[in-house]
């Protein structure tokens, strides 16, 4: 199996168990929709009353992470897509520390 077939496969996997959570979302007011999966990151978009929310990051971390995590090989963190750059600076800056320190 080549990494695209397995990176097309995990992504199937992440969007049909986000459609497994989305009902929840939306009884409550909300959505949540797939954008990308990138270095294990999953991102996602938030929308309706669930955006803004002061429960945002405890669903989000709590629950939407926590079950990707566990249907979902190679998943290993959540986060939205409006921070995907954030994290993406954060992660070469963490990474390039490193090889500093293995120098």
């Amino acid at each position: 199996m080549e990494m695209n077939d397995i990176n097309e496969n995990t992504i199937n996997l992440i969007k049909q168990t986000l459609d497994k959570l989305r009902p929840f979302m939306q009884r409550e007011g909300g959505d949540v929709t797939f954008d990308s999966f990138e270095d294990g990151i999953v991102y996602v978009n938030i929308s309706g009353a669930c955006e803004g929310c002061s429960y945002l990051n405890a669903d989000l971390e709590q629950g939407i992470e926590v079950i990707l995590m566990e249907e979902v090989p190679g998943v290993v963190a959540v986060r939205l897509a409006s921070e995907k750059e954030l994290v993406k600076a954060s992660l070469k800056i963490a990474k390039e520390k490193a090889d500093q320190q293995l120098k």
